[in-house]
């Protein structure tokens, strides 16, 4: 039993600044900016609004195991998003109703679990962001093993504890800390380039200058 677990201390979250910045910045100009590699894939989201900004506390459980997971909630901040690995698992839910309305009372900024919750509803009609691979209606274990704030895999994504999570109705990115001003700036000069392209489009020319280049390039005009 002494080596099934391990707890790490709660990392850093971002600063009001930049997490006020991330509202404004759609996830695909940050993917973008990402080489368009990163990024986790294959979850749903289930909240019908709000957007997702926060730093990574992250878990790693036995799938269908929520002991661990009740460990992090108390470690939340405000601004901290739970990040849990269940190993993609949808046989038992990890999380339901009871636990998202104690992280809402701690300010937690949303969740997110490779695994399935349950209570679709309570999530459904609120706006407190929460993204999983399924859904299931029977419950959890509580035995372990598992380990907090610990580097986990969500969705083909390795997230680190501190690791900026922005999410939207496109999906979810992550990337460090360190890269989020340079990151931001990159999104608000990718925003205003397809403001441009939006009035070209709307000026009704029939050549466009981010269209027929590039089919010229590959010979296809």
């Amino acid at each position: 039993m002494q080596n099934s677990y391990a707890i790490h201390p709660a990392p850093p979250v971002l600063s009001a600044e930049l997490a006020t910045a991330l509202q404004s910045i759609v996830t695909p100009h940050l993917s973008d900016h990402l080489h368009r590699q990163r990024g986790v894939v294959g979850l749903n989201r289930y909240n019908r609004r709000g957007k997702l900004v926060g730093s990574a506390l992250t878990v790693k459980t036995r799938p269908g195991d929520n002991l661990f997971i009740y460990k992090a909630m108390t470690l939340i901040q405000p601004g901290h998003v739970l990040v849990v690995d269940a190993g993609g698992e949808l046989s038992n839910a990890c999380v339901g109703e009871i636990m998202k309305r104690y992280l809402q009372q701690r300010g937690c900024a949303g969740l997110i679990v490779d695994g399935a919750i349950r209570d679709v509803a309570a999530f459904e009609n609120d706006d407190f962001p929460c993204y999983a691979r399924g859904h299931v209606h029977r419950g959890p274990y509580k035995d372990g093993p598992g380990e907090v704030n610990a580097p986990v895999s969500i969705g083909g994504q390795v997230i680190q504890p501190g690791d900026v999570i922005v999410g939207d109705e496109d999906g979810i990115v992550s990337f460090p800390a360190s890269q989020a001003d340079a990151l931001v700036q990159k999104a608000r000069e990718h925003a205003a380039k397809e403001e441009r392209i939006m009035a070209e489009i709307a000026s009704g020319a029939e050549r466009q200058s981010w269209l027929h280049p590039v089919l010229e390039a590959k010979n296809l005009l």
